[in-house]
């Protein structure tokens, strides 16, 4: 029988397997937070998309702390987050085997954006998706709409809205929208029906649905690498370098008899592009659209977010964005499911109030030294080409100033 030299755990976590490649781009939401009747109705979820990463500089303010009033620096992930649109609601009823869709119902107006993601080919399509459901808000809203509506609040135990995201406004390389379902925690079914539907064909910006140092999960797929040997995929260590064929290998794959490979023994395969969900976030800042939105109190120099030069694979940020503590799965520009934490934490850093004190936005391209770009052109002085522009400008000037 054989035996090994040295005791040690195992490479490797059994508890994500099967480790292959996720079925959908975005992240799909298993499971919302407990509703909670006596709150009044709110959405419990939203969807950005991943712009970058920088730093921060920000004071502790918790107390007890070691590091109670001094600097520390955190890494920040910046997500874009446009205002995403309500356009639907479906409501649940219970059942022994789960929850079963009882029926929905659509808004009057869908965007093209929206309407895209329900084809394989725009181009080539009539474009004849919802055209006869739109008739029934002006000719049949009666027997039809409001029927709907009021089957959902007799029946339903669990009301959600059907909304998307506007990839207009972001540089992101697709024309078709995202498109979400979230849950209505909070009020009673009828008051989460009529939430919703006043939310129909409107913008729902990300500061209504979250706030400043709160605690969220974040659902993604994972940046893929592709088809991978044991060592990348496991972390197994590599055999000694004389080894035949091959030392990036698995030595022993089993015993003879089960004559069979056990799940359990690291094999080559897949690598990422993996569904993966991150609990409790803080959000560090929910940013506006604006010329400010870089700056603090401390640092009050007028900067935006993005960083000189942009976001490196990105370009610039011109919408609303959350900052947020840490790392995110996947690649930029990926779309990022935010959700209401759903086991909340009760620590002291969990309830911390945050301090910004500095927001780094140097070039993320090489090593970065200037805060902004009056900051660069007032250690560079006039440049060249800047030079040469003005000259060009004047004797322009001067020839129109003579005609």
């Amino acid at each position: 029988m054989s035996h090994r030299k040295f005791e040690a755990p195992r490479h490797g976590s059994l508890g994500f397997l099967p480790r292959k490649r996720s079925k959908r781009f975005r992240g799909r939401i298993r499971r919302f937070p407990k509703d909670d009747p006596s709150k009044p109705a709110a959405l419990t979820a939203f969807l950005g998309y991943k712009a970058g990463m920088t730093h921060v500089v920000r004071e502790v303010t918790r107390p007890e702390s070691k590091l109670f009033k001094k600097e520390i620096v955190d890494s920040v992930t910046i997500l874009e987050t446009p205002p995403i649109v309500v356009v639907g609601i479906v409501g649940y009823i219970e059942t022994p085997r789960g929850l079963r869709s009882l029926t929905s119902v659509w808004s009057q107006k869908l965007d093209e954006q929206c309407l895209r993601r329900f084809y394989k080919n725009w181009y080539a399509s009539k474009h004849k998706a919802f055209s006869k459901y739109t008739k029934k808000w002006t000719d049949m809203k009666e027997k039809t709409i409001d029927k709907e509506l009021a089957r959902i609040k007799k029946y339903a135990k669990v009301v959600r809205v059907i909304a998307h995201t506007q990839v207009k406004k972001l540089p992101v390389n697709t024309k078709k929208a995202h498109i979400i379902e979230i849950q209505i925690n909070g009020g009673t079914i009828a008051q989460k029906v009529e939430y919703a539907v006043n939310l129909f064909e409107k913008n729902v910006p990300v500061d209504s649905v979250f706030e400043a140092n709160e605690m969220i999960d974040t659902i993604a797929v994972t940046k893929g690498k592709g088809f991978q040997g044991t060592v990348a995929r496991w972390g197994v260590t590599k055999l000694p370098r004389k080894t035949h064929k091959g030392l990036r290998k698995v030595a022993c794959i089993g015993a003879w008899h089960p004559a069979n490979v056990q799940y359990t023994v690291p094999r080559a395969g897949q690598l990422g592009h993996y569904h993966r969900t991150e609990i409790n976030k803080k959000i560090f800042r929910i940013g506006k659209a604006d010329q400010n939105s870089g700056s603090t109190d401390t640092d009050l120099t007028k900067k935006k977010i993005t960083p000189l030069g942009g976001f490196p694979h990105y370009g610039i940020v011109n919408n609303d964005f959350l900052m947020i503590r840490g790392t995110f799965p996947g690649s930029r520009k990926r779309p990022i499911t935010l959700r209401k934490s759903i086991l909340p934490r009760v620590t002291r850093s969990a309830q911390e109030t945050i301090d910004l004190k500095l927001i780094d936005t140097t070039s993320k391209i090489g090593t970065g030294r200037f805060q902004t770009q009056d900051e660069k052109r007032k250690f560079f002085g006039i440049q060249k080409k800047t030079h040469k522009a003005k000259k060009a400008k004047k004797q322009t000037d001067a020839v129109t100033a003579k005609k």
